[in-house]
C-alpha cells in the first residue's frame, strides 16, 4: 500500500484516487497525527505528503510524526509536501513575491526517475503562495518554472521526491505518468487491489465488528445506501434490517419504487416509515442550508433510534456515507472550514446509541459503482444519478413547504424523463431541477402572473469533488422549460446554471 498523509490540501483525495485507479492500495492518514507505528499500516511500500493551506513556517503548522523521515522507503512531497521536506532538512521556504495558481510550464532540468516518459516542458496545476528559496543539502534540483527555480527535487540516497505543483490534478497534463513512476518505479507497487479484493476483505472486518449484533439499514434507494445495504446483506444475511424512511423529500414516486425493488431482495426486513409531517415541521422557517442538512441529519437519527426500539437488540446503524461526504463536511484533513455538512456526517448529533458502520466511508462514486456491478446489483440501481441525503430540501431554496415541494417534485420528474428521452441519462454525472426563493413577473393568457423560478443543473463530474457545467442542447432545454411552464401550476420561467465546481458547488445549498 502507499499511505498518503493529510496536511489539508483540496486535492487529498484525489492523490488517493489517482492510486487506487493504478490498482494499488492507498490509505489517507492525517498529516500531523502522532503514529504509533508505522508497521501497522501493512506492508507499506511509499508514503506521500499532501498539499495543505498553511506555510511550513508558520507556528501552528501542521508537521509529520518524526518517525516518517526514518523508515528507510520512499517519500513523495507535493506542494507544501516538498515544502516540508525542505525545512527538515535544512533547506528554506518562503512566501513567494508572486503567487502561482493555476496553469504553469515546468522545464525539466535533469534525468530523474519520477520524470521517466516525459519531455523537457511539461504543463502542471499549480497552487502555492510559498517556494523554495534554498535547497536542502544532498538534493538537487530536477525541474523549474518561471516563478518557481526549484520546482522539483530528489535526493536518491535517501529516497526523497519533491514537486512544487500538483501531479495528482488533470490539468497537470502528464500527473499520472509522474505518480505511476512514483508507485511503481520507485516504490514497487504491484496493481492488485481490485473491487473484487475489496468485498472480501471488508465483509470479513463487517462480520468481525457485527459479530451476533443486528445492524439497521437507513435505506434511501439510492447508489451508495444499495451497495451499502447489499454488502452487509452478504456479510451477515438477516441481521440485517432495512429500514426506509419516506421523509416527502424524495423525488417523485421514489417511496413506492424502493419498496417495488428492495422487498425482492430484503422480503419482510425492508421497513417503510411515513415521517413527512414530522421532517416539514421541523423544516418550518428555517431558510440557513447547514440548519436543513443539520436538522435533516437529527431527526433521521432519530427515526432510526425509534425504529430500532420498536425492532429491539440493534446494535448497529449502516450508512452510505462515501468519501466526498466526510471531506465536504469535516474531513480527516483538518481545514478550516468544511464546504457542508452532509446529513450523514456533520449533521449526525455527538451522541448515538447506535454504533455506525460506514463500509463505502472511503470510496469514491465511481468506486462505489464498480463494487455494486461486483455484487451484483441490477444496473437500473447502479446507474442511477446521485442524489443528495437531505433530499430535496436542498434544492428547495428558502424555506421549505408543502406548496413548492410540490411545485419542484413535478419539475424534476419532467427534467429527468427529457433527459432520459434524449438518451443522455448515463451519459451525464447529475441532472436536476431547483425552486428558487423568488417570483417574477410573467404573461399567461394575456393575463400578469407573479410565479416561482425553477433552475435547472446539469453537471459532469468524475469524483463529485469537481464538476463541470454541460451543454445541453438548446433545443433540449426548450423542450424542459416549455413542459415545465406549461404543466407545473406555479411556474413561470426556466434558468439554466453555467457554474463549474469550484467555484459552484453541484447542489445549490
Amino acid at each position: 500500500m502507499i499511505l498518503v498523509l493529510d496536511f489539508g490540501s483540496q486535492y487529498t483525495q484525489l492523490i488517493a484516487r489517482r492510486i487506487r485507479e493504478e490498482k494499488v492500495y492507498c490509505e489517507i492518514y492525517p498529516g500531523n497525527k502522532k503514529i504509533r507505528s508505522f508497521y501497522e499500516f501493512k506492508d507499506l511500500k511509499g508514503v506521500i505528503l499532501s498539499g495543505g493551506y498553511d506555510s511550513v513556517y508558520s507556528k501552528d503548522a501542521p508537521w509529520p510524526d518524526d518517525k516518517v523521515w526514518k523508515l528507510g522507503i520512499p517519500i513523495f512531497g507535493i506542494c507544501y509536501g516538498m515544502q516540508l521536506i525542505a525545512e527538515y532538512f535544512c533547506g528554506k521556504v518562503d512566501p513567494s513575491k508572486h503567487r502561482e495558481f493555476g496553469l504553469a510550464s515546468i522545464s525539466i532540468k535533469s534525468k530523474c526517475s519520477l520524470f521517466d516518459g516525459l519531455g523537457s516542458r511539461e504543463t502542471v496545476w499549480m497552487s502555492h503562495g510559498d517556494k523554495l528559496s534554498k535547497v536542502p543539502k544532498g538534493f538537487k534540483v530536477t525541474a523549474e518554472s518561471d516563478n518557481s527555480p526549484y520546482a522539483a527535487i530528489e535526493n536518491v540516497k535517501k529516497n526523497i521526491y519533491g514537486v512544487q505543483f500538483h501531479p495528482e490534478v488533470k490539468h497537470s497534463l502528464n500527473g499520472r505518468k509522474i505518480l505511476r513512476n512514483f508507485i511503481f518505479n520507485t516504490c514497487g507497487s504491484n496493481p492488485d487491489w481490485t473491487m473484487e479484493s475489496y468485498i472480501v476483505d471488508e465483509v470479513k472486518r463487517i462480520k468481525g465488528q457485527v459479530g451476533d449484533g443486528r445492524v439497521l439499514c437507513a435505506m434511501s434507494g439510492g447508489v451508495d445506501s444499495s451497495v451499502a445495504a447489499v454488502m452487509l446483506y452478504r456479510a451477515i444475511g438477516k441481521q440485517l434490517i432495512c429500514v426506509h424512511v419516506d421523509h416527502g423529500l424524495q423525488r417523485l414516486g421514489e417511496t413506492e419504487r424502493v419498496r417495488e425493488v428492495f422487498s425482492k431482495i430484503f422480503g419482510k426486513n425492508l421497513i417503510i416509515v411515513n415521517e413527512k409531517e414530522t421532517f416539514l415541521s421541523r423544516l418550518k422557517g428555517l431558510i440557513d442550508p447547514e440548519q436543513k442538512r443539520k436538522i435533516i441529519g437529527h431527526t433521521f437519527i432519530e427515526v432510526f433510534d425509534r425504529e430500532s426500539k420498536k425492532l429491539k437488540g440493534i446494535d448497529f446503524l449502516l450508512q452510505g456515507t462515501i468519501y466526498p461526504d466526510v471531506i465536504e463536511s469535516f474531513s480527516i484533513r483538518g481545514s478550516k472550514a468544511p464546504i457542508k455538512s452532509h446529513h450523514n456526517v456533520g449533521g449526525l448529533p455527538e451522541k448515538m446509541k447506535m454504533k455506525l458502520i460506514e463500509p463505502l466511508k472511503f470510496l469514491f462514486k465511481d468506486e462505489v459503482r464498480v463494487l455494486g456491478r461486483e455484487l451484483g446489483i441490477p444496473k437500473e440501481i447502479i446507474d442511477r444519478q446521485p442524489f443528495p441525503g437531505p433530499g430535496l430540501a436542498i434544492r428547495t431554496l428558502g424555506e421549505v413547504t408543502d406548496d413548492k415541494l410540490s411545485i419542484l417534485k413535478k419539475s424534476d420528474h419532467i427534467v429527468m424523463e427529457e433527459i432520459m428521452k434524449a438518451g443522455l441519462y448515463e451519459k451525464i454525472w447529475q441532472s436536476f431541477a431547483v425552486i428558487l426563493p423568488v417570483k417574477t413577473v410573467g404573461v399567461m393568457g394575456d393575463a400578469r402572473t407573479y410565479e416561482y423560478v425553477i433552475a435547472i443543473r446539469a453537471v459532469n463530474s468524475d469524483d463529485a469533488m469537481t464538476a463541470d457545467w454541460v451543454k445541453l442542447p438548446h433545443e433540449l432545454l426548450e423542450k424542459i422549460s416549455s413542459r415545465i411552464i406549461n404543466e407545473v401550476k406555479g411556474v413561470n420561467r426556466v434558468v439554466y446554471d453555467i457554474s463549474n465546481k469550484p467555484p459552484a458547488t453541484i447542489e445549490w445549498e
